[in-house]
């Protein structure tokens, strides 16, 4: 890595960026490429000054919420917020080597062997960040056509505030954004610096939509509720689901979906090439 490989990014990206691609006048006479400092400073809420001296590297760590500021004022793309984390993260040792345990990813046999007994009901296996760690047969053939279970560590949040197709399954996206944003809170983060990473990560790449919501007041998490899917192959769903907890020392979470109407076993019956009625609707 160079002296300032940071710097030199957002140098890089600020000078690709037309003053008209973010809404602001061109002008004749611009002796600079792209942004003035000032000009970003202002869209990024920031100081000039403050910005030159990341651009000249002479501050190395700055926060999550101000990359986050600056990539939204750029309008970044996903990839270059991925990189702009990656490029801000490995600035710093302390992200990098946290003392904290990792997030449980081992899944007790017993846990192993309920997820068999569910089937053919979709359900699935969370630790405290929201990575996915064991699901149902029925939960894949849900969930795959969706796009949720392309990453090779599918994460949940992370789906659903970097991943476009998620605003199209999610119908109430904003509610759902809303409830595992509060659930990723619940947890100090000042205790558990690999949750701190996850919050910084997607400050970085997701920009406004998540950072907005981590300032917000702590709120209750439901356990149990009504999740609508825009399935791209059997079209709109009504799930009904619980969310169990399983003991502390797992520090994970299990998700069981349950058909909320009539229509709705019917076209999960036919994603899991199941005799019609397998699954009975849950009405009030």
């Amino acid at each position: 890595m160079s002296d300032n490989e940071l710097g030199t990014f957002l140098r890089a990206r600020r000078e690709a960026v037309t003053p008209e691609q973010v809404g602001l006048p061109g002008g004749p006479r611009r002796r600079t490429p792209g942004l003035r400092r000032s000009e970003l400073a202002t869209l990024a809420g920031v100081s000039v000054e403050y910005l030159t001296r990341l651009e000249q590297g002479r501050d190395r760590h700055p926060s999550a919420q101000v990359l986050g500021a600056i990539a939204d004022a750029l309008r970044m793309s996903l990839t270059d917020r991925q990189l702009l984390a990656h490029t801000a993260k490995s600035l710093s040792g302390a992200a990098l080597c946290p003392a904290s345990l990792p997030p449980a990813r081992t899944v007790r046999p017993t846990v192993r062997a309920l997820l068999d007994r569910l089937e053919p009901a979709p359900a699935l296996l969370l630790n405290r960040l929201s990575d996915v760690l064991a699901y149902t047969p029925a939960y894949e053939r849900l969930a795959q056509p969706t796009g949720l279970l392309d990453a090779e560590a599918p994460n949940l949040v992370r789906f659903l505030f970097t991943d476009a197709r998620a605003h199209t399954v999610f119908a109430d996206w904003e509610r759902v954004a809303d409830e595992h944003v509060a659930s990723l809170k619940l947890r100090p983060p000042g205790d558990d610096p690999h949750l701190a990473a996850l919050l910084d990560e997607l400050t970085v790449t997701a920009g406004s939509p998540f950072a907005d919501r981590l300032r917000r007041p702590p709120s209750l998490v439901p356990d149990t509720g009504e999740l609508r899917l825009a399935h791209p192959e059997v079209g709109g769903l009504r799930l009904a689901y619980e969310t169990l907890a399983l003991p502390a020392d797992d520090d994970q979470r299990l998700l069981v979906y349950l058909p909320a109407d009539e229509a709705t076993g019917i076209a999960l019956d036919q994603l899991t090439g199941r005799r019609p009625g397998s699954l009975r609707a849950v009405t009030g």
